[in-house]
């Protein structure tokens, strides 16, 4: 990474933080950021210390989805193509969903386009009371991209996804909340700081269920109905097993026995 990197990674006490870091153009992908992103989410979650990532950003917005003032002009943005582009993102994307790792969001602003699609790669998202949230991909001609027709549907049902992506509606931030698109919706002033609550919670608590559960209901479209059952029994009879879930038991069987 650069030193002064558009995507930056943290990681303190359990916690990894993906920062979004290019405020200038809302967070928007270029060529550099869709690298930093793919190599600061494959770091995140093959760090064994971590048992969370928190995903937030800096200045006035979450994310505005691809650089299209940089698209218009040829820039790097559209280096070897929107398409080459849009895969490097969707490996990011792609680590953070298909990993054991539950993953929060803190969408401050807008959430826009792609970015959409980055704050539908985690598990639990907290935004801003005065947070915007659309696809706006027709509004330029485009279709959407990072993972938002694979994902947006299964978040808030198919006839609404195809509302938000069939018109330049912004969602606020009550209807997202209404809709099941977010868990949480806070003072603008206090979203970094629940996020990062939210995290400390699974961080200090039984974070390898967390994050089984996460990957049995992300892996789920993979397996048949039957399948889905008996990977459940196989993942909770390996997790009866681990010291985390014995000492929990005995002590929930001990605070029982004193009721």
């Amino acid at each position: 990474m650069t030193d002064d990197p558009t995507v930056r990674l943290e990681t303190s006490d359990a916690v990894a933080r993906i920062i979004l870091n290019r405020p200038d153009r809302l967070n928007a992908f270029d060529a550099t950021m869709a690298r930093e992103w793919t190599v600061a989410t494959r770091a995140a979650v093959n760090d064994p210390a971590v048992r969370v990532i928190v995903i937030r950003a800096e200045g006035r917005a979450f994310c505005a989805g691809g650089d299209v003032r940089a698209m218009a002009a040829g820039g790097d943005a559209v280096e070897g193509g929107v398409e080459r582009l849009a895969g490097v993102i969707n490996e990011g994307i792609s680590v953070l969903v298909g990993s054991s790792v539950p993953v929060i969001a803190a969408a401050h602003g807008t959430t826009a386009g792609g970015g959409l699609g980055i704050l539908l790669a985690s598990d639990y998202a907290v935004v801003g009371s005065d947070s915007r949230i659309g696809s706006l991909y027709a509004d330029m001609g485009l279709t959407p991209d990072l993972s938002v027709t694979a994902q947006l549907a299964r978040a808030v049902g198919e006839r609404r996804a195809l509302q938000l992506v069939l018109s330049p509606r912004l969602l606020s931030a009550v209807e997202a909340y209404a809709w099941g698109l977010v868990a949480e919706v806070v003072d603008p002033a206090d979203v970094g700081s629940r996020a990062e609550a939210v995290a400390r919670v699974v961080a200090d608590g039984a974070s390898s269920a967390y994050g089984q559960a996460k990957r049995l209901i992300r892996s789920q479209p993979t397996r048949t109905f039957e399948e889905q059952l008996a990977e459940e029994a196989r993942t909770i009879g390996a997790a009866l097993t681990t010291g985390e879930a014995q000492a929990r038991i005995a002590a929930f069987a001990a605070k029982a026995a004193r009721a």
